[in-house]
């Protein structure tokens, strides 16, 4: 069983992995390597370095293949970031949705190192007429065998960047997690870290980039990950990008007992696409509406923001703990899910039930699976 020093990993597939932090056990900044959630579509490739090439082609003037030495000898950028699967939090959508049923632990913020995208693009030399950079890893395999959804027998892992995304500071192709050399879950030997987008941008183990000067439309683009969007009146499928606005509550957990009278550190993290945190308010459900939640910690681009509120709950009963996160950009988290999102960004305010007793009781550790 899993202890508080401890915690377990929570297996939500066996094959091809797919694997959730537990949230509630959250107490660092930085969530260490062997704890960070794991998504795969397809089995982690085994992949040696020695023989491991990246080739970037394309609307470009010189196509070039490259080394990891190669890669590694360039001018290296280190930046925290969260990356969260856009379907964390799946398992809260009323009706049900199908795919993974992440709780909230499909999240994770890391330090990572690499080289920035753009200085790579620069080497191969970027035509005037690209629109997007496609990243391909070295994961496939066939989607939905006999569904209406199949892929067209099988298919890499691949997903385009925007160019002005792709050029940018925030998006780098990373070889080292937390001062580690990448994990072969984790991307080994290099995954692209797209600062502020939802994790399906982040691709792993990088073979190929492909300039393009057209809207790529593959598998991963077009047939999943996409949303609905409505500012022309009709809704039309607009790719997953950025993260929304979402603050989680890690402790207490679901179905706590708190003492009356003896004052209780309401704990998360919250975390935005391209704009920063800028407030994480909470709501007890004692009466007195929304409170002022402290944020912990350096503002940093692109990581996430833990937060604390300390309450002291003085008459028994049952209670509902929200909190919400408000970003730089005005964006509030929302009280309701939306049915624009398919089974994805389930960013909104998920509550807390507790219980305020008289007096300690005795009962086992708490866990939420």
């Amino acid at each position: 069983m899993p202890i508080p020093q401890q915690p377990s990993l929570i297996v939500r597939q066996k094959s091809p992995q797919n694997i959730e932090f537990p949230f509630a056990s959250l107490s660092d900044w930085l969530i260490p390597t062997e704890l960070f959630f794991v998504r795969n579509h397809f089995p982690s490739p085994d992949l040696d370095a020695r023989d491991w090439r990246l080739r970037v082609g394309g609307a470009v003037e010189r196509p070039i293949e490259l080394d990891l030495d190669s890669i590694k000898a360039m001018r290296s950028t280190t930046f925290s970031a969260v990356v969260e699967c856009a379907g964390n939090g799946r398992v809260y959508y009323v009706p049900p949705k199908e795919g993974l049923q992440w709780q909230n632990g499909a999240v994770g913020n890391a330090a990572w190192t690499g080289v920035l995208l753009r200085e790579i693009l620069e080497m191969a030399g970027v035509n005037r007429t690209a629109r997007e950079v496609l990243l391909a890893g070295a994961d496939s395999g066939v989607v939905d065998t006999n569904k209406k959804t199949a892929s067209p027998g099988p298919i890499a892992f691949a997903r385009s960047l925007p160019l002005e995304k792709a050029i940018a500071d925030s998006t780098i192709l990373a070889y080292s997690m937390n001062e580690e050399p990448l994990t072969r879950d984790h991307g080994y030997p290099l995954r692209a870290v797209v600062g502020g987008w939802f994790g399906m941008a982040w691709v792993k183990w990088i073979t190929h980039i492909t300039v393009v000067e057209q809207p790529f439309l593959g598998y991963w683009q077009a047939r999943d990950y996409f949303r609905w969007e409505r500012s022309l009146g009709e809704p039309r499928l607009v790719p997953l990008a950025e993260m929304e606005v979402k603050a989680q509550i890690a402790r207490p957990v679901q179905g706590a007992h708190l003492i009356a009278g003896q004052p209780y550190r309401i704990f998360g993290a919250a975390w935005s696409g391209e704009a920063a945190i800028r407030q994480v308010q909470v709501c007890t459900g004692d009466g007195r509406g929304w409170r002022e939640g402290r944020l912990l910690e350096t503002e940093r681009p692109f990581a996430w923001r833990l937060w604390e509120y300390m309450w002291t709950p003085e008459e028994l009963g049952r209670y509902i703990l929200r909190c919400r996160a408000i970003d730089g950009a005005g964006c509030v988290q929302p009280d309701l899910q939306r049915s624009d999102c398919e089974s994805y960004a389930a960013n909104w305010i998920v509550p807390v039930e507790v219980t305020v007793v008289p007096e300690p009781q005795t009962y086992e550790e708490e866990f939420v699976i």
